[in-house]
């Protein structure tokens, strides 16, 4: 008897703490530099999930190393549900990419629900000679290793895209490392470099003045941000999906209670027609997993997936 006392005194101030929670402000770190389309999504989504908590969530912004400096300090993080990740596609491609890390993207997290999903869309200049996505490969294969791709630096999304294209279209491009996409449209617009897999908040300004063209976007379906851009199924390329992805996860051992509230929350937020709304005009497609465990399941999925990508590229970080 006295042996279920004490283990029942130890187990109560954590349920309590779970039942209570939040009782102070949440903490989201989030592993990019303030002002890009990443940081100002959490933003919204964070303003949304204090209103309905009652408690601040307050975004800390810790960027460098590739989002390896954020993973770490969240996988090091009290599991009390007082500090958040915001989770991105870096997080399984890094582990493959990098000779360490400081995380492991399976044991040191719990999933909550992803947030958005930013599918990439193959753009190019004008001046390429060809309307559709069939027409586009045959014209780069006709020209193998002239065609040069700009992307964020080696072992970047726009990077591994560029892989996969070769891959599956059997197309010999040249992969131009910039430091952000940004830099490449630059390029891109002036003719510098040919192709560019953007996300559609940094090609839809360019895509409206008519100074790139989109010849697909690399989804299953299409994006609510680019509604008149086929996928690459509809456009003839099969095989072909590649997006970036934003999620929110808590550290390993975060009690089962305050993450089911967690992914409760979010699902309210991002079931939010004006929260919706913002999140297309970021060039974002809301998504929200209906279990933690999908979301766990899509990570794991994620990992081998990007350690063939990275592979076959040859990039490696040191």
């Amino acid at each position: 008897m006295l042996c279920i006392a004490v283990l029942a005194a130890a187990a109560t101030p954590r349920s309590a703490q779970a039942l209570d929670y939040p009782v102070r402000p949440i903490q989201v770190i989030v592993p990019l530099a303030a002002g890009g389309p990443g940081d100002i999504l959490m933003r919204v989504v964070a303003d949304k999930m204090g209103e309905l908590l009652g408690q601040r969530v307050i975004i800390e912004n810790r960027p460098g190393a590739g989002s390896n400096v954020g993973f770490g300090a969240a996988a090091r993080s009290t599991p009390d549900g007082y500090t958040l990740l915001l989770g991105l596609a870096p997080l399984t491609i890094n582990p493959s990419l990098f000779k360490s890390v400081p995380y492991d993207p399976i044991k040191d997290f719990v999933p909550i629900s992803r947030i958005a999903t930013f599918p990439l869309v193959i753009t190019t200049h004008p001046s390429i000679p060809a309307k559709t996505l069939p027409e586009l490969i045959a014209y780069i294969r006709s020209k193998p290793g002239e065609m040069n791709y700009g992307s964020s630096g080696l072992g970047s999304t726009p990077h591994l895209a560029g892989v996969l294209m070769d891959k599956v279209a059997q197309t010999k491009m040249v992969h131009v490392p910039y430091n952000g996409v940004p830099a490449a449209m630059t390029d891109l617009i002036t003719n510098r470099i040919q192709i560019v897999f953007a996300g559609p908040p940094i090609a839809l300004p360019f895509l409206k003045e008519g100074k790139i063209k989109a010849f697909a976007v690399a989804s299953p379906e299409r994006s609510a941000t680019v509604p008149d851009v086929p996928t690459t199924v509809e456009a003839g390329l099969p095989g072909f999906e590649i997006a970036t992805w934003y999620g929110l996860l808590a550290p390993a051992g975060t009690p089962s209670e305050i993450v089911e509230k967690l992914h409760a929350t979010l699902g309210q937020v991002l079931g939010d027609p004006a929260i919706k709304q913002r999140l297309l005009d970021l060039g974002a497609d809301a998504a929200f997993d209906a279990r933690p465990s999908l979301f766990a399941d899509y990570i794991a999925r994620d990992i081998p997936y990007w350690r063939e990508l990275v592979q076959s590229s040859g990039a490696r970080i040191d």
